[in-house]
């Protein structure tokens, strides 16, 4: 997977903690940088470790499905996508709470499911993992500081774009990934 892939994969999958990163800023009282960075810290964290997660879970069932892992992996992103894009749906920012960790650290776990089945993916595609991880836990990081900081800004009216577009964009990852395996 190239850089450029990979960082638009890290996007597609920082969507969720993006949306709640928004409704974070939009129920805080005062959403301060602290504040914000913890957020952030929770939600790149979880999206930086599921990943790797879910390559190790995947680098022993690679050699059994050699000959069709493109398939695999378009299945894969295609779900987690799919799944994207329907919960865009039925979002409301009256889950969160505060950036205490009895209420980010489930949502952060949860928002970074997704995570752990393209962690699958990257075995699969032979990526290396560590800077991978790395990558989708600072772009997680960055887009969800952002999320607070126009969350307390804006409200809750892009929360829902944010996990859509995210679904669309790990979807049209999937088709790529057969595409170039297929074609060429």
């Amino acid at each position: 997977m190239s850089l450029v892939g990979l960082f638009f994969t890290a996007v597609g999958l920082s969507m969720d903690a993006f949306a709640l990163s928004l409704c974070a800023g939009l129920s805080m009282g005062r959403a301060t940088l602290k504040s914000a960075a913890l957020v952030a810290v929770y939600f790149g964290a979880a999206q930086a470790i599921m990943p790797v997660i879910g390559f190790f879970a995947g680098a022993r069932f690679a050699v059994y499905i050699a000959g069709f892992d493109h398939w695999v992996v378009m299945v894969i992103l295609l779900f987690v996508g799919g799944k994207m894009i329907r919960e865009s749906f039925n979002k409301s920012c009256s889950q969160f709470r505060s950036p205490r960790f009895i209420d980010m650290f489930p949502l952060a776990v949860a928002t970074s499911i997704d995570a752990l089945a393209v962690g699958l993916s990257f075995a699969l595609l032979d990526v290396k993992i560590l800077p991978a991880s790395l990558l989708i836990g600072i772009v997680t990081l960055c887009i969800c500081m952002i999320g607070v900081r126009i969350g307390r800004a804006f409200g809750e009216r892009y929360s829902q774009r944010a996990g859509f577009a995210g679904g669309v964009i790990l979807i049209i990852i999937g088709i790529k990934v057969v595409l170039e395996h297929t074609l060429g």
